[in-house]
Parts: structure tokens; sequence; C-alpha cells
């Protein structure tokens, strides 16, 4: 699986978390859906391509202002939560991030 694949599933496993658990909904919102577009079509035009680090690691932030701060939200509340609801992508997520440092 690439790279860019594997964050787009991340990110989309961390929104639908955080929509579905702090917002209460069973289907992503149309603000999630929105965010979740948003970051996805960011990926697909990541000027790293494969060799990307993790986001919160990139010197270039490409999300605007925002969004960014709507990601982070999500972050804030899925990032500690992910280990119990999806712990192999979580661990992997974690290696791939202590090995690009």
């Amino acid at each position: 699986m690439s790279r860019i694949t594997q964050e787009k599933r991340i990110v989309e496993q961390m929104i639908r978390l955080y929509c579905r658990h702090k917002e209460g909904n069973r289907e992503l919102c149309a603000e999630c859906r929105a965010l979740l577009t948003y970051a996805h079509a960011r990926l697909e035009h990541c000027p790293f391509g494969e060799k990307k680090q993790t986001c919160r690691l990139c010197p270039v932030h490409c999300y605007k202002r925002d969004m960014r701060e709507r990601m982070r939200q999500v972050m804030r509340y899925a990032g500690p939560r992910m280990l119990w609801f999806h712990p192999v992508a979580t661990l992997r997520h974690l290696w791939q991030e202590y090995c690009c440092r």
C-alpha cells in the first residue's frame, strides 16, 4: 500500500471517529465530509509524494487556516483514541513518524 493511501486511510479513520464519538453522528456530517474531501485532495497534491513525512512533521503547511484548525481539533480528539479503535494502523503511523525524523 502506498504512503499516500495509508495517510488517506488514517485521516479518514480519525475523522470518522471524531464525527461518531464527539459529534454523535452515525454517518459523516457535512462539515466532516468536507474536511475529509479537502484532506484527501491535499494528500493527492502533496509535493513530497511517496516520500512524505507525517503531516505533523511536514515543513509545508498546505491546509487553509480554517481547515487546519478543524483538522487540529479532530486530531486532538481522535489521536489518543485511535490506539483503541485502530491499533495496527496507529502503530504503523507512529512507526513511520518515528522513522522520518
